[in-house]
């Protein structure tokens, strides 16, 4: 698979999302779910490579809730590059 990854701007991310994406974020507990189909999983892939790119800055972040991306009744889902 060949996967296009945006280079990182200092004017945020690019996000790209492959058409027909769907992805819901849910909790249980301390369960944490993500449900995707195909193009969600490579749309959240593609973001992800995008934030562990070197020039991004530690506590650079992607935050997705209903309103933005998430299916309906979703959790917000923030996902934070932060080396540990």
């Amino acid at each position: 698979m060949n996967l296009y990854v945006p280079m990182y701007s200092e004017k945020g991310f690019s996000f790209v999302w492959e058409e027909g994406f769907a992805i819901k974020c849910s909790t249980d507990g301390s369960i944490v779910q993500i449900e995707a189909n195909k193009e969600g999983l490579i749309s959240l892939a593609r973001h992800m490579l995008e934030l562990s790119q070197e020039n991004v800055p530690e506590f650079e972040h992607i935050h997705l809730d209903e309103y933005n991306s998430l299916e309906n009744n979703s959790v917000e889902l923030i996902i934070v590059k932060k080396e540990l």
